[in-house]
């Protein structure tokens, strides 16, 4: 891969094309609006310029990184990339939109991929211009850091275009793990269920935020308690990917814990808000409930 476009200047859009750069490739980052794009530019600038002065990276390298990352408010720019990786919002038909969209411009041999993290690969390869190379390719928060990428074939997906996603993986510097096509794949179907559960718990009162964060810290050796983690996620992200497990196989034990559906309700989606179950307008988290 030489270029990649990346759609969706979000959280998880800005860590991929930060990724890819820094991997030594061109990326094209577009947004609805390029000013969303040029000021997720700028927050990559300045992540790279934190590892310069952390001796991590050095500043001949992080320039270049940044000089590579094209912005746009439209995919016209990404004719001639071979992989454009869909990061939007985790909503369905948003995507299938973006799909169509960029089926005008994508080229003979590109390929399409969506960084979904639930919805089935299969159902939206029929949105895309040609399923046999349209895959899913799920990135982990942060994208810089985390190691892990599944790669997820739809019915049609041809072999060549695993084979080719998963050598970019790896050129990127990611372990790849196959994943196969159901709701959420391998991580996200074990953690979500576990994250909603721990909305049950709270909602019922069988403990409060910090019980249940510092129970499952020491009890379970998780770096991070499953109400920080869901904030870390992001409230609204979790409810959909619940919404797609529940809606998709029919088992209600994969229903959204009300409390959940009430936090995205009240526009407290986590940190990316200020609020979640933890109040993030201190210099410290501070448990809500």
């Amino acid at each position: 891969m030489r270029k990649v476009g990346v759609i969706g200047a979000g959280l998880m859009g800005t860590g991929i094309a930060q990724t890819v750069a820094q991997a030594g490739m061109d990326v094209v980052l577009a947004d609805i609006d390029v000013a969303i794009a040029d000021k997720a530019r700028a927050r990559i600038a300045g992540m790279l310029e934190k590892l310069v002065e952390k001796g991590k990276l050095g500043a001949d390298d992080a320039d270049a990184a940044v000089g590579r990352i094209a912005t746009a408010g439209d995919y016209s720019g990404m004719a001639d990339a071979q992989l454009i990786i869909e990061a939007a919002t985790e909503r369905e038909d948003i995507k299938r939109q973006i799909f169509a969209s960029v089926g005008e411009v994508l080229g003979a041999d590109a390929i399409l991929a969506s960084n979904t993290s639930s919805i089935p690969i299969t159902r939206m390869a029929a949105a895309s211009p040609d399923p046999a190379r349209f895959i899913g390719i799920h990135f982990f928060n942060p994208v810089p850091v985390m190691k892990l990428v599944e790669v997820i074939p739809g019915l049609a997906t041809s072999p060549g275009t695993v084979e080719r996603v998963r050598a970019f993986a790896e050129k990127i510097g990611k372990t790849v793990v196959h994943a196969g096509d159901e709701p959420a794949f391998v991580v996200n179907r074990i953690l979500c269920p576990m994250l909603n559960e721990a909305i049950f718990v709270l909602g019922q009162g069988t403990g409060s935020v910090l019980d249940i964060d510092q129970g499952c810290k020491l009890g379970l050796n998780h770096p991070m308690g499953p109400l920080e983690l869901s904030d870390f996620v992001g409230l609204d992200t979790l409810l959909e990917i619940m919404k797609v497990l529940h809606e998709t196989t029919g088992e209600d034990k994969y229903r959204p814990a009300p409390l959940l559906r009430k936090y995205v309700e009240a526009g407290w989606t986590g940190r990316k808000s200020g609020r979640g179950f933890y109040d993030y307008s201190g210099e410290k988290p501070v448990p809500t409930r």
